[in-house]
């Protein structure tokens, strides 16, 4: 009997090796997933308004209860020493802490519900930022290559895969990475599992410092493009006659080496990092400190094309208000915080930028709403705000309703990976059709939330 073949496997007599035939079946369920994804990958939804996203995160945990959901019928005991007050937008209110974005309420989307189950900071990070719980509720941990992508990461990956080019990396980070006392970094905010190529450029920096530049992003005094351009050849030649190194490290060594050499040669990363090019007076408005510098350079990099760029306001947990919130946030968080925000948001509309450059405002939870003895407020994720502006977001409005004390949602409970999806889809992407492959081999989509229509 002539031998005859389906998908590859042999019959000879009508039998076939069981294991030939499921190995061969795995690998063609591979293929297929492979292709699948690929084809969801390469499709979009409808047109998207936003072409960059600035997240500002405060890293911390600010208290919803005293910015963005008052309470003024509550006791003092939750209701706490601030008063409420009107804003632009008729009906809804926010605290006297912020009265001049309560002058752009008419901007803002204030999501009141959003809410998640990790406590611990680092993985309360992590939930924010990836719009999926971490493995464990912990501070102490750090990212690693398992992890599933942020929010920037994924969109910085989307850019690449649709043909960027910028001078600057689609995904920045200023000045320091989400972490807490800076030992524990926060995980999900790098590659992950999609790889080193698609970490973001983290400045690292104080861009409010008197001597800020950017290092290495020049050629040194004396050296040419020409004769770079023949050193990095040269190196080619080097790397090409040796016996390769065949792992991972040696991969992202590569990875790395040519980004810092397109970034040296194109010029157009030292400029959008140059903030001595901005005039006394615009620096002035958002603020001189490190958090006003660090959003007046996301203007910058969204003028550069970036696609996403996260401004983090404080280096470690700086909002952790467990003693002294009160009188913290009056007198040092909340002032500089407001300054910047403001000074973005006015700036990009100025520009004729905010229609196309979505601003979110988030932290890793809110605050509980029982003041603590030391006149704190503690961890508390069960309910908290986020902020949205800009990017097509529909402005001027309050999405769902905390109860009377702000401890969990009561109307039209959000997710951080609504968050997420609602963002994707102002960018033009379809959060659910769109795949990633996770480190083994599973497709996943973008977020597994769901767009808040009313803010589209």
């Amino acid at each position: 009997m002539a031998n005859k073949s389906v998908a590859g496997v042999d019959f000879v007599s009508g039998t076939a090796s069981r294991r030939s035939f499921l190995g061969t079946a795995g690998t063609a369920l591979g293929a297929y997933w492979s292709g699948w994804s690929q084809l969801l990958a390469s499709q979009k939804s409808i047109p998207g308004k936003a072409k960059s996203v600035i997240l500002i995160f405060n890293c911390g945990g600010p208290s919803h209860l005293d910015l963005f959901d008052p309470k003024p019928e509550a006791t003092d005991t939750v209701r706490g020493p601030f008063q409420t007050i009107d804003t632009v937008v008729p009906g809804i209110q926010v605290t006297e802490l912020i009265p001049k974005l309560a002058k752009r309420t008419d901007k803002l989307a204030i999501v009141r519900t959003v809410h998640h189950t990790h406590g611990g900071h680092n993985s309360g990070m992590y939930w924010s930022i990836v719009g999926r719980p971490y493995k464990r509720d912990d501070t102490l941990i750090n990212p690693g290559p398992t992890d599933y992508p942020s929010l920037g990461t994924l969109v910085g990956w989307l850019a690449q895969r649709d043909g960027y080019s910028g001078s600057v990396p689609p995904y920045v980070i200023t000045p320091y990475p989400h972490c807490d006392s800076t030992v524990y970094i926060t995980p999900g905010q790098y590659g992950g599992c999609l790889g080193v190529k698609y970490d973001p450029f983290v400045l690292d920096a104080d861009p409010n410092a008197a001597n800020f530049k950017v290092r290495d992003l020049g050629l040194d005094e004396g050296m040419t493009v020409e004769r770079f351009r023949e050193r990095l050849g040269l190196q080619g030649q080097f790397d090409s006659s040796a016996r390769p190194i065949i792992n991972q490290k040696s991969g992202d060594l590569e990875v790395f080496r040519d980004r810092a050499a397109s970034m040296v040669l194109s010029g157009g990363a030292a400029r959008a990092f140059d903030l001595s090019q901005e005039p006394a007076a615009v620096r002035e408005r958002y603020g001189r400190h490190q958090w006003g510098q660090s959003h007046l350079l996301a203007r910058r990099l969204v003028e550069a094309g970036v696609p996403f760029i996260t401004t983090v306001n404080g280096r470690s947990i700086i909002w952790d208000t467990h003693k002294d919130n009160f009188d913290r946030m009056q007198k040092s968080l909340v002032p500089p915080m407001e300054q910047a925000y403001v000074a973005l948001l006015d700036d990009l509309a100025e520009r004729n930028l905010l229609d196309s450059t979505l601003v979110l405002w988030m932290g890793d939870f809110g605050r509980t709403p029982a003041i603590n003895k030391d006149a704190g407020r503690d961890h508390w994720p069960q309910c908290y705000s986020v902020v949205l502006a800009g990017g097509g977001i529909r402005g001027g409005q309050v999405i769902g309703q905390s109860d009377s004390i702000g401890a969990k949602p009561h109307l039209r409970p959000v997710t951080p990976a609504d968050i997420h999806a609602t963002v994707f889809t102002a960018l033009g992407y379809d959060p659910r059709a769109i795949t990633y492959q996770t480190v083994d081999g599973r497709p996943t989509p973008l977020t597994d939330g769901t767009a808040i229509r009313e803010l589209l």
